[in-house]
């Protein structure tokens, strides 16, 4: 595997590493940092946070493959908030880390394009406490999929990150070797 894909764990917050920005680069960073923004453009109400994320869609993917994309996006996160029964935490916007909810909103999109359906499962309980998952699931099969069509592959990294988290009760995890 390349350096490009590479995901290296941070401190943990809630028992989850949080993905060092510098080296979540790539589609881990693209999902990390569009359900950030998207999820405070809904809490807020501030549009600049929406600019931001298309505007780091745009730039990636460029215009064309970015408006499927930010639309599955949008469309995941609804379908989050709606299915939530817990406060759904994020960094704020420009942060150069990822916070647990994040790692394992990445980690449910990889488990998505990687086809291992009882990650994603775990993964989409865990971010709504909810049994009401299932149009959790649709919308990021969708989202996974458009990423996936514009070329943007999350590492297998990024599950087995969580599920060594889930091993090692929270602590650091080592370092991702390439």
């Amino acid at each position: 595997m390349n350096g490009r894909n590479r995901i290296e764990p941070g401190p943990t917050r809630g028992g989850m590493p949080a993905l060092r920005g510098l080296n979540a680069l790539g589609a881990e960073r693209l999902v990390g940092v569009g359900f950030r923004c998207w999820l405070a453009g809904y809490e807020t109400g501030d549009i600049s946070c929406w600019e931001s994320g298309w505007n780091a869609y745009s730039v990636a993917l460029g215009p064309l493959h970015a408006k499927r994309a930010v639309t599955e996006l949008a469309c995941w996160v609804r379908a989050l908030r709606a299915s939530a029964s817990r406060k759904i935490e994020y960094s704020p916007v420009g942060c150069p880390g990822f916070c647990a909810d994040e790692c394992m909103a990445i980690a449910l999109i990889a488990a998505s394009q990687h086809h291992r359906c009882p990650a994603m499962r775990a993964c989409a309980l865990a971010l709504t406490g909810s049994e009401l998952i299932d149009p959790v699931i649709d919308a990021a099969n969708a989202f996974a999929d458009a990423l996936q069509d514009a070329e943007q592959l999350l590492s297998p990294e990024a599950v087995a990150a969580l599920a060594a988290a889930s091993r090692g009760g929270g602590k650091d995890l080592p370092t991702a070797r390439a």
